[in-house]
C-alpha cells in the first residue's frame, strides 16, 4: 500500500503529513519508527496524520519518532493548521487532537498563529507522582549539596513539560544526556519533555528541548509555550516573550483576560512524495 505526504516544519520542527480525511492511515508503531527513521525512511519528528472530525476542520493524531501515539505538537498544530486554511480558504480552522481543540489563524509574513488553549498547572494535570506546588517542583539532577539541574517548573499544554532555568543554553551532549535521563523520571507517570531555558531578558527567552519520544529537536511549539509559562509564573519575563529555538523564532503569549497561551511561528513545505507501507 502506498500513501502519499507532504514533508513539512515548523521552525525546524519537521513533520510527515499524512491526510487520512478520506482514506484511513494506521500505521504501526514499527512503521511509525520506519518512517521516521532519517537514514533509512523519510526523516521526521513526529508522523502525522489528518482525521475526519464531528467537532472540527480536521483531527490530528501523532505518533512521535520512537513510534508512540502523543497527545499533541505545537509546531504540528501551524502545519496542519496551514494546510488547512489554505484548502478551505478560511481565517480560522479548528484542529482537534488527543490534548483537545484548538483554532489556528494566518498571521503576517505566512506565519500562522495557533491558540494552544490554557496552560494546566495542578499537579494533576501535569501529570506528577504527587502532590507540589508546579511553579518549582521537587526533581534534582546531581550531588544534593551542588545539584547541576533543580527545582523545574512544571506545565502541561496538552503534554507533559518540566522547564530548568539555567545561565546559559547548553550543548547537544547536555540536553541528550540530561534530557534522556529525566524524561522517564518516576516523578511522571506519562513521561515528560525536558525544556532547558536561559532567561536573557523579560521577553526574550533562549530554549532547547529535550521531547519524549523525539529526542533533540530543532524546536518544540509546546516546548515554548510551557517555557513563556513557567518563567512568567516565576516572575522572570512577562506574559509575551520571543522564544529562540534551535530551528527559528517563536512568538509566545500568555493572554491575561482568557488565560490561554498563543503560538504565532513560520511554517514551510519542504517536498511531496509517495510513503510504502
Amino acid at each position: 500500500m502506498t500513501r502519499p505526504f507532504v514533508k513539512m516544519n515548523g521552525a525546524g520542527n519537521d513533520f510527515v503529513v499524512v491526510n487520512a480525511l478520506e482514506t484511513p492511515f494506521e500505521p504501526t508503531a514499527d512503521q511509525a519508527r520506519a518512517i521516521a527513521d532519517r537514514k533509512t525512511g523519510e526523516g521526521c519528528d513526529q508522523l502525522i496524520a489528518l482525521e475526519p472530525s464531528d467537532r472540527a476542520d480536521a483531527f490530528m493524531r501523532v505518533w512521535n519518532a520512537d513510534g508512540g501515539v502523543v497527545e499533541t505538537c505545537g509546531n504540528a498544530l501551524r502545519c496542519v493548521g496551514w494546510m488547512l486554511l489554505q484548502s478551505t480558504g478560511k481565517d480560522e480552522v479548528t484542529i482537534d487532537t488527543l490534548g483537545g481543540l484548538t483554532t489556528a489563524r494566518r498571521a503576517l509574513d505566512g506565519r500562522v498563529k495557533v491558540d494552544m488553549g490554557a496552560p494546566r498547572l495542578d499537579w494533576t494535570q501535569i501529570p506528577l507522582d504527587e502532590a507540589m506546588d508546579t511553579r518549582g517542583i521537587e526533581l534534582q539532577v546531581g550531588p544534593i549539596d551542588a545539584p547541576v539541574l533543580h527545582t523545574p517548573g512544571a506545565v502541561s499544554m496538552g503534554n507533559p513539560h518540566v522547564v530548568f532555568f539555567m545561565d546559559h543554553a547548553p550543548d547537544d551532549g547536555f540536553v541528550r544526556g540530561m534530557g534522556s535521563l529525566i524524561e522517564h523520571h518516576p516523578r511522571f507517570p506519562e513521561g515528560v519533555n525536558v525544556g532547558f531555558a536561559h532567561v536573557i531578558a523579560p521577553d526574550r527567552i533562549r530554549l532547547r528541548v529535550w521531547e519524549r519520544g523525539a529526542g533533540l529537536t530543532k524546536a518544540c511549539g509546546t516546548g515554548a509555550c510551557a517555557a513563556l509559562v513557567a518563567a512568567s509564573r516565576r516572575g522572570l519575563t512577562g506574559r509575551t516573550a520571543r522564544i529562540g529555538v534551535d530551528g527559528g523564532e517563536l512568538l509566545i503569549e500568555w493572554d491575561e483576560a482568557t488565560d490561554h497561551v498563543f503560538m504565532t511561528g513560520p511554517v514551510e513545505v519542504e517536498r511531496t512524495g509517495t510513503l510504502a507501507l
